[in-house]
């Protein structure tokens, strides 16, 4: 049996990347709207002092602006190929470098799941080569979410450990810790009413199978109780769109 640790809320907030990723369609918003949103949010981020916010390529630059300004150590994480992940790896590539341009520090690409599940785990190699690599190279972190929900749990493992051990062969043990495995974009859609975002049971397949990586537990994480049951199961980071309601001892109805 492991250990369970005390955690404030505090604590708490250095595992958060609070979320916002609907674009103005998906939040049925003007652009300039949902742009509001997103200078509120990141503002609650900045005032908060959560550990990262987590937002949409195009709004990368509107957040580090923001958070420059306030003279705040916040950091900014944006999402590539998100979130079916089917995009050639050139397209990741050339989202990843303007991101980086833009000024995100954390870049959290979709693993081409699908391609998995057809076995070309050739093509796997080479995108969590390239865009690991790409990500480093400036001093990012990376994570690769592979959609727990879309694989069953051999899969889960199996993918797990692809992305595991093609990191581990290509890059030096001292940057280990700024590559994950997510659980989650949160988007994808379940159709017989399970979960489409972490449990306990997929996280435990991850972290067995992803050290010495970490992972990022994401989607349905929507309570104190819950970030707690996460970190307590060894996660790094937590992906939530119910960052303020954690941190307040509530719980949210969110759907990420």
């Amino acid at each position: 049996m492991g250990f369970f640790y005390f955690y404030t809320m505090d604590d708490v907030k250095q595992y958060l990347d609070s979320t916002y990723l609907k674009t103005p369609e998906q939040a049925n918003l003007s652009a300039e709207d949902n742009n509001k949103i997103v200078t509120d949010f990141v503002n609650e981020g900045i005032s908060g002092q959560y550990k990262l916010v987590m937002i949409r390529p195009d709004q990368v630059k509107r957040a580090k602006d923001l958070i420059t300004n306030a003279k705040s150590k916040l950091l900014v994480g944006t999402v590539i190929d998100f979130p079916e992940g089917a995009s050639p790896v050139e397209a990741k590539l050339q989202e990843a470098q303007q991101a980086i341009e833009d000024g995100a520090d954390d870049l959290d690409f979709v693993v081409n799941y699908d391609a998995f599940k057809n076995g070309d785990i050739d093509l796997i190699k080479e995108e969590i080569t390239k865009c690991t690599n790409l990500g480093l190279q400036y001093g990012k972190t990376v994570k690769w979410i592979i959609e727990v929900a879309a694989l069953d749990a051999t899969q889960i493992i199996q993918l797990t450990a692809l992305i595991k051990n093609t990191v581990v062969r290509q890059i030096k043990e001292h940057n280990f810790d700024r590559v994950f495995v997510k659980s989650s974009t949160g988007f994808y859609k379940t159709f017989d009413g399970s979960p489409n975002g972490a449990t306990v049971e997929s996280i435990i397949l991850m972290i067995e199978n992803a050290v010495p990586l970490q992972v990022k537990a994401s989607g349905g994480i929507r309570s104190f109780e819950d970030a707690i049951t996460y970190i307590n199961l060894g996660v790094k980071r937590i992906g939530t769109s119910s960052a303020l309601e954690i941190v307040n001892g509530l719980t949210s109805n969110k759907e990420y």
